[in-house]
């Protein structure tokens, strides 16, 4: 297993288990026994970060009771997440927290994340219920090490977080697709610059990058002289790039374990060869070919001037063309919807500046009328207002 480090000059295993997907039963809950088996391998060939959250069901207090029954914990790194999204007052910061230590039957944790920031706002709505002095009371008597946020939004909102507060480490969603939407490689870059390790989350897209490429993809990579398999190849582009600290992995069987740990175990960052590039383009390319807009995502369109966030709309109704419908309104929900002051198309009117400056000379206003009709239809609208109005509470 190859390591890379954090802030403070600790290791972190350059591949991280991720708990949100663990094996199930027939009656779906948590199969305790593979599970265990799975973490157990993984922590024998080296994983020592473990990603779960408050919201991911009975995961906590799985690796909690695996850790303590196998006496381990004090050698692996947990992360989990503050649910920011249902705080409404300092109170609760506390009790949610108590109650994440007691399901993972440890008294601290060590990193600890903001979960799901898509705002800036949400920032500043836990700054005024104190969650600084919270965090800095934490990390004195050693119940946090190390602080830090998951996030989904576009690259600007990313940066705008970045800069917000003296942040340990955050985790951004990142894979070949998302190289010029989400956080991104400016992002990624953003990050590396003020030191801050990156913790990378879906780089298969939920497994779309392997079990959803089209025929030409398939065939592509078929014919790779190295025989790597399409997850294989989505990993080592991650890990090429050094700024990438660790990538998580829902890994949910022994022959994941082992193949993804095998990769993690090889791999040196800047080994990908010209050849490799190419390759990689190819897959993107044949996945493109389904979209709908021709959008690159490069932000030339930007700033609206009544602050449609046109790059994040085309792909999100993208996505609901390259992967399918509740992908690209799943992404839009979580990029646009949810923002204080959201980026919805409807706020367009039309002054043509940003087609004006579109390179790939997309008719803009027109498309995102297209874009707003499949990615919000009824009851949609209602559903992206009323969550907004329940994160933004005063």
């Amino acid at each position: 297993m190859k390591y890379r480090k954090n802030r403070v000059g600790g290791d972190i295993s350059i591949l991280g288990f991720g708990c949100m997907r663990f094996a199930k039963t027939a009656t779906g809950s948590i199969d305790m026994k593979k599970t265990e088996e799975q973490i157990l391998r993984a922590y024998e060939l080296g994983v020592n970060y473990y990603d779960t959250a408050y919201i991911y069901p009975g995961s906590e207090a799985a690796i909690g009771e695996i850790f303590k029954k196998n006496n381990i914990r004090d050698k692996i790194q947990i992360a989990t997440k503050l649910p920011q999204y249902l705080i409404s007052n300092k109170n609760a910061i506390e009790k949610y927290f108590s109650e994440e230590l007691s399901r993972l039957r440890t008294d601290y944790v060590d990193y600890y994340l903001m979960h799901m920031l898509t705002d800036i706002e949400a920032w500043n709505k836990l700054k005024k219920l104190g969650i600084e002095e919270w965090i800095k009371e934490k990390k004195e008597s050693g119940a946090i090490k190390h602080i830090g946020f998951s996030f989904h939004g576009n690259t600007g909102m990313f940066i705008e977080i970045l800069n917000a507060y003296d942040w340990d480490f955050c985790q951004i969603q990142y894979n070949y697709l998302d190289e010029v939407s989400q956080a991104g490689r400016k992002g990624l870059e953003a990050a590396a610059e003020r030191g801050i390790p990156v913790i990378i989350m879906e780089p298969l897209r939920g497994g779309k990058l392997v079990n959803q490429l089209p025929e030409k993809a398939k065939a592509l990579i078929a014919k790779d002289e190295k025989h790597r398999t399409a997850a294989e190849l989505a990993f080592r582009w991650l890990w090429d790039q050094p700024q990438v600290t660790c990538v998580l992995s829902g890994m949910n069987s022994l022959e994941m374990v082992e193949e993804n740990c095998r990769i993690a175990s090889e791999i040196e960052a800047g080994e990908f060869s010209d050849k490799d590039f190419e390759l990689i383009e190819g897959i993107k390319n044949a996945i493109n070919e389904r979209l709908k807009v021709g959008c690159t995502g490069c932000g030339y369109c930007m700033p609206c001037p009544r602050g449609v966030d046109i790059p994040s709309v085309f792909r999100s109704y993208n996505t609901m063309y390259m992967e399918n419908k509740f992908s690209g309104r799943a992404e839009f929900f979580m990029t646009v919807g949810l923002r204080k002051d959201s980026g919805l198309p409807t706020q367009c009117a039309a002054c043509g500046k940003c087609e004006s400056h579109c390179p790939q000379h997309i008719h803009i206003i027109e498309e995102l009328k297209k874009a707003d009709k499949e990615l919000r239809p009824f009851p949609i609208p209602l559903i992206t207002t009323a969550a907004r109005k329940f994160l933004y509470r005063k």
